[in-house]
This record gives structure tokens, sequence and C-alpha cells, in this order.
């Protein structure tokens, strides 16, 4: 995929929209980036890290942009909106990580339903290229738009495209899933060192077996019971883990807490 001369502009440098742009930076260059924030310090220093141009107006990323990455916080969005929406074309593409707010809204903020509008929810590990990232057009985007933003996109992990309809699973399950998969990390260590192991070694022994766990399922083809199966010998170790881990509720406490993120999700998008 070729850039063809076209200008990213992203308002914010924060941790998700620096993850994104140093990602597109790597890969494409970041001589064709434009980054702003509301503490212009923040933004220079980030620009200088990735080869990017930092600007002090929002308004002026705006201008001189073709995609525009919104990559600020749901409850500043629409300030920053209603100070650029003057600055916005139909020829413009316009991309929001805000968490929660629906395409519909950001037309409402903008007063504009014409200008092509992407959706889009990445996670964490975007700041190390393993992202998992979900992206919702809205019907204004053409088929160009979306393979561009998506080809940009991939240079941070996975990417799929999915209805806007499932923008709140997404959060819920992806979004928030590196903070259950850290607390796993945690506990799995914790264990590690109550038997004996130094608390470095068992974190590296958590963290590996997670990544390659994940790794060997998206790789092998087997689905993910028969891959728990294929570790629990019977009358083995694993098995009475496993018995362990139903008796506590595990699968239990992982579906509460997606379902606990997802309604909050919905309840930020209402805001």
């Amino acid at each position: 995929m070729e850039l063809n001369g076209k200008k990213i502009g992203c308002i914010g440098s924060g941790m998700m929209g620096g993850a994104l742009m140093q990602a597109i930076a790597k890969k494409f260059g970041g001589e064709n980036i434009l980054v702003t924030d509301v503490d212009f310090s923040k933004a220079e220093t980030f620009a200088k890290k990735i080869g990017a141009t930092a600007l002090s107006s929002n308004t002026e990323v705006v201008e001189k942009s073709d995609i525009v990455f919104l990559a600020v916080k749901p409850q500043f969005l629409p300030a920053v909106l209603n100070e650029i929406k003057a600055s916005l074309s139909e020829e413009k593409l316009l991309v929001s990580i805000a968490a929660g707010v629906k395409l519909e809204t950001i037309s409402t903020m903008i007063a504009s339903y014409y200008l092509p509008k992407i959706r889009v929810m990445p996670n964490l590990p975007a700041t190390v290229g393993e992202a998992m990232i979900a992206l919702s057009p809205d019907t204004n985007c053409s088929e160009e738009n979306v393979s561009l933003v998506k080809g940009l996109l991939e240079s941070a992990g996975k990417v799929e495209v999915v209805p806007e309809k499932l923008m709140d699973t997404v959060t819920a399950v992806s979004g928030s899933g590196p903070a259950y998969a850290f607390m796993f990390i945690e506990a799995l260590a914790d264990a590690a060192v109550r038997f004996g192991m130094p608390r470095a070694q068992a974190y590296t022994y958590a963290a590996q077996t997670l990544k390659g766990s994940a790794a060997l399922f998206l790789e092998d083809g087997r689905s993910v019971s028969e891959l728990k199966d294929a570790v629990c010998s019977p009358a083995g170790t694993t098995i009475e883990g496993v018995v362990a881990l139903e008796r506590g509720g595990f699968r239990n406490s992982v579906i509460e807490a997606v379902t606990a993120a997802y309604k909050r999700s919905v309840e930020l998008g209402k805001k």
C-alpha cells in the first residue's frame, strides 16, 4: 500500500494515538504525519521521536491533513470537534478512536452527515505492534477509504472490519482484555513466587506462557477446547488445575468482567 502523498494528522499524542502514529511512521515514514496535543511540548517531543511534524493548532492539523485521527478522550471530543468542524471538508477522512462515541454522534457534533468517518477501537498492545483493532466505517466511506485506513492500522497489529453495533463488545473484550490478561499473568507469577521462583523469572514464565498459548491457537487451527484437552493428560497435573479453576468460577468471572465493561461502554455512549 502507498500513501500517494496523503498527509495523516493526529489530534492527541497520548498512549493510544502515539502508539498508532509510531507504528504508521515506522512503516510509511514520519514525514507524512502531523501531530498536535493540548501540551505542545509533548507533541514536539513525540514528533521528533517518530520523524513527524508537530503543530500547535488542531485546526492547522486538520487543514493540512487528508486523514485526521481523533485520539482524544471521549469527554474532550465535543470541544475538539467544535473547534475543528469549520475546517472539515467532505474530501477529508475522519478516524475516531474515542471509546463509546458513535459515528452518528460525531456527525451531529460537526453538523455534517456526508464527511466520511471511521470509528476505530485499538488496544494497548498497539505499542508493540500486536494490537487487535476493530474498524467500523459509516455509509459515506468508500472501499478505498476503508482499505486505506485498514492498511495504515495493520502496521500496529491485526485489523478487522466490524459493524458498529459490535463496538461495545469489542471495547469490553479486546479493548479491556489486556487488563484481564495482565491480572492473569500476575496471578500465575504470584503462584510461582509462592513456590520459590524469583519474581522476575516468574513474570517471564507467566507472560511467555500466555503469549505462546495465544500464538498457538491463532496458528494451529484446532479449537481452544481441543488445545486445552491436549495439555490435560488423564489423571495428570493440568486437569487438577483446570478443576480448581472451574471450582473457583474462573469462566464465570471472566464473562462477568466482560459484561460489566460492556455495560459501561454502552453507558458512556449515551452521554
